[in-house]
């Protein structure tokens, strides 16, 4: 339902582990994961690359490193120096296989830089691709050029799959969904049906390339589950039609190199174990070895004593199989070990039940060695398959753990769940983020809303401060019998409060942030649904700090609401400020707008009205510059004047004045404010932050400095100009982004001032690290100059967002190199 919906929309791991005082496990101890990130290219791999000075003709590279479909390249004979690493696109560049220039004919020529270190070519060439590993050549050039090897698996390919639950015979699947290598798998013949369908990790060692089953000599067999849904003839045809379209759904044989080797077991039949059933692993019970089929499979069945059972547990394991242990081992781990059913009493005894089978315990040298290595410990969250229903993925808890097991407690599945006993090797558990990162719907917490809100009821200045107990009730209440509510307290019932992401976002607002946001909060009671939507926004923004500071209570404007304390984390602190909110119902349509006047933003950016087509406001014609104008919001605020210090606001409004005239070309409109204008100026810095970081400094400064050094340039740089919308992308005209991402510039990037690179920077996904240009003042030749070793040494910057920048400065020196270096 539309309730259950907001829920799932609303969860947030940071905001989740925060209020949990729980941590996330480690990403390093989900191997599984790690493995399927990989591009099929690891540092150290060689590669032909063209010699950039000499296009026809080619030098071996080492990789360095990797990001999606860039590598970064170092030419062999550079040794230990850095300076002349290069990023490459696969999709793009000149790359191939070691070995490819001699098959055509092509030149192999040390590059100029390095001529001196390397006296004799063919000498060196011999000693450095002695024993050295080739980038794969089925991913440099053809279909799968360029691609994550995951994606090949494509919904539509076809593997084959051994049945696990009756014998070894395997039979054909079809992919369904791909959600990062967790595929849905439907039997062949079953296209209309998926009540068969299976979830399975693509490294699953019982999952495989078509073909396997006939190259290691095990027949082609639908399960038995699914056999008399069609006759024997209606299959065969099936498999027949398979072997026809064999290659055109086929998947890529090196994509299984990373499946885990079965070893060779040394159990016999008969022998007695304990066991933790795959399909409900909630207990641990006794069970038997029933069937070795060879030297790498055996059958384990769950013992079952009732005479009148009818059908049984039984399930094919390899020696690395998880949930299989010696005997006694959950006594000596202080565990409960589950009597078969049907055995007398209650006080289960190994060696009473082995004398009483007539059978042996299996020795510990059949069992793998278990390690505690892991990485995991008690309390902490990770995301886990819900083995009742292995369509839903939850939040799960660390609850216990023993060698090389987690019991987990799932959240939020449909039905309750037992904790559930993984292997730390499970390929069924996921990192926190990884279904977020996919795409794929997490279950959240049961209550997440309710635990939300009685958060916010509590966070009240002190002398209204309720006890959590009767806010929780007083929630729990309003949830259930919302429509009585609203009739008794119809006056403080806040309507439904609608996010309109297509409208105007303003300069303190996230565009892409806004449209993540759930489509509406409430209804409910006005203080909680309004302080809601007003955290929403500020975690939306560019600078949550800086939104705080603008919705600040100003202590010296007339105040008729309710004073709330509202966060915001940015950079590392902590700001907290006391906001205004309304707490009447026929009210909050005039604070939503008032707000969002405050913001800049289009009035009706968050409002109860919800926008369909066109909004009232016709803001989508608008740009910032008008919006600003049409607010008259004046700038007399300074970073960290302390929390409502009016002391050094003449001089603050003095120096406004003198930079008006400098500001005139800018801010055009300044004089044609409209009556509506409201100045909303907040009481200062948020309450206990000592003030926001220097690099946080006034938005009109940075438009006013860039202003005046785009006017310094103007004549040079006519043609070269950006919107002054940070929201909005470049015109055409100025910057083309191509289908290939290829950069088409109108002014040669030597030429850049600081202002133009500042802007260039904010027309891409960077837009937040144009701020450090302006402060290194790196104009376009410096840029030009940028590797990214100097980008992370200098910039102080992590890896990924590193690697994006240098992708972005990449283009534009090819653009450069393709333009204007002639």
């Amino acid at each position: 339902d539309a309730g259950s919906s907001v829920e799932e929309m609303e969860f947030n791991w940071d905001e989740y582990l925060e209020d949990t005082g729980a941590t996330a496990a480690p990403h390093g101890s989900f191997k599984h994961v790690d493995t399927s990130l990989q591009n099929g290219f690891a540092p150290g791999m060689k590669l032909e690359v063209a010699v950039k000075s000499d296009q026809n003709t080619y030098w071996v590279a080492t990789i360095i490193t990797t990001c999606g479909q860039l590598l970064l390249l170092r030419y062999d004979g550079y040794g230990e120096d850095r300076k002349a690493d290069f990023w490459c696109d696969i999709m793009t560049a000149d790359l191939h296989p070691i070995g490819w220039c001699e098959q055509n004919k092509k030149i192999l020529k040390v590059p100029e830089g390095i001529k001196d270190k390397i006296p004799d070519q063919e000498e060196f060439l011999q000693r450095v691709l002695k024993g050295a590993c080739s980038a794969p050549a089925n991913l440099l050039e053809g279909l799968h050029r360029g691609k994550n090897p995951l994606d090949l698996i494509a919904p539509g390919s076809r593997l084959e799959l051994q049945n696990v639950r009756d014998s070894l015979e395997a039979w054909i699947v079809n992919v369904v969904e791909n959600v990062g290598g967790r595929l849905k798998l439907r039997y062949e013949g079953l296209e209309d049906s998926d009540k068969f369908d299976q979830w399975i990790f693509y490294l699953d060692p019982f999952l495989h390339q078509v073909g396997w089953a006939a190259q290691h000599g095990y027949s082609l067999q639908p399960p038995l589950a699914i056999r008399s849904l069609k006759s024997e003839e209606d299959w065969q045809e099936i498999l027949k039609k398979v072997k026809e379209e064999e290659e055109e759904s086929s998947v890529p044989t090196d994509l299984f190199k990373d499946k885990p080797v079965i070893g060779v077991h040394s159990f016999s039949e008969g022998m007695k174990l304990e066991a933790v059933d795959p399909m409900a692993p909630f207990v641990i019970s006794p069970a038997t070895v029933l069937k070795v089929y060879n030297e790498k499979y055996f059958m384990i069945e769950i013992d079952d004593l009732r005479p009148e059972r009818t059908t049984s547990q039984s399930y094919i394991c390899h020696v690395n199989s998880a949930g299989i242990f010696p005997v006694q081992w959950s006594l000596k781990n202080g565990l409960h070990l589950s009597p078969p059913p049907g055995y007398p009493g209650q006080d289960f005894d190994w060696a009473d039940y082995l004398k009483q089978c007539g059978a042996e315990a299996a020795p510990q040298s059949c069992f793998p060695s278990l390690t505690s290595d892991h990485g995991f410990k008690e309390n902490m969250k990770l995301e886990a398959v819900n083995p009742i229903d292995p369509e839903e993925v939850c939040i799960a808890t660390v609850t216990k753990l023993k060698d090389s097991y987690l019991w987990l407690q799932l959240e939020g599945s449909k039905k309750p769940v037992p904790d559930c006993i993984v292997n730390v090797e499970s390929m069924n558990i996921f990192p926190v983020g990884w279904c977020e990162t996919n795409g794929y719907q997490l279950r959240p917490p049961r209550k997440a809303i309710v635990n939300k809100q009685k958060k916010i009821a509590v966070v009240q200045p002190e002398k209204q401060i309720l006890s959590s107990r009767t806010v929780h009730d007083g929630l729990k209440n309003q949830e259930l019998n919302s429509s009585d509510s609203v009739v008794i307290n119809g006056k403080y019932c806040c309507p439904k409060i609608y996010f309109n992401h297509r409208c105007f976002s303003g300069p303190y607002l996230n565009k892409g942030r806004i449209a993540e946001l759930p489509q509406s909060v409430g209804p409910g009671n006005c203080v909680l649904v309004l302080k809601e939507v007003l955290t929403l926004l500020i975690n939306a923004a560019y600078k949550p700090s800086r939104v705080l500071r603008e919705l600040q209570l100003d202590e010296e404007a007339a105040w008729h609401g309710h004073g709330e304390t509202l966060k915001a984390k940015y950079k590392g602190k902590s700001y907290r400020a006391t906001v205004e909110v309304v707490r009447t119902a026929d009210r909050v349509a005039d604070f939503c707008r008032k707000t969002c006047i405050k913001l800049e933003c289009c009035p009706n950016l968050f409002s109860p009205q919800m926008v369909l087509d066109k909004c009232s406001e016709n803001c989508s014609v608008l740009t910032k510059t008008k919006y600003t104008h049409y607010y008259g919001k004046r700038k007399n605020k300074r970073i960290g004047r302390p929390p409502g210090g009016h002391s050094n606001l003449e001089v603050a409004i003095k120096k406004t004045n003198k930079r008006r005239k400098r500001r005139k070309h800018f801010f055009v409109h300044k004089k044609k404010r409209s009556s509506t204008s409201v100045d909303n100026t907040p009481a200062g810095s948020p309450q206990g932050s000592g003030g926001e970081e220097e690099d946080d400094q006034d938005e009109s400064e940075l438009s006013h400095s860039l202003a005046q050094d785009r006017d310094k340039r103007k004549r040079k740089l006519r043609t070269f100009s950006f919107s002054d919308d940070e929201n909005k992308p470049p015109s055409p005209k100025d910057i083309k982004m191509e289908a290939a991402e290829k950069l088409q510039l109108d002014s040669n990037p030597l030429e850049w001032s600081v202002a133009d690179v500042v802007r260039f920077l904010k027309s891409t996904d960077c837009a937040p690290l144009a701020r450090i240009f302006l402060d290194q003042e790196i104009d376009g030749q410096a840029l030009l100059l940028l590797t990214l070793p100097t980008v992370q040494e200098c910039m102080d910057l992590k890896l990924g967002p590193a690697i994006k920048l240098c992708h972005h400065i990449e283009r534009v020196k090819l653009a450069f190199y393709q333009q204007f270096a002639n």
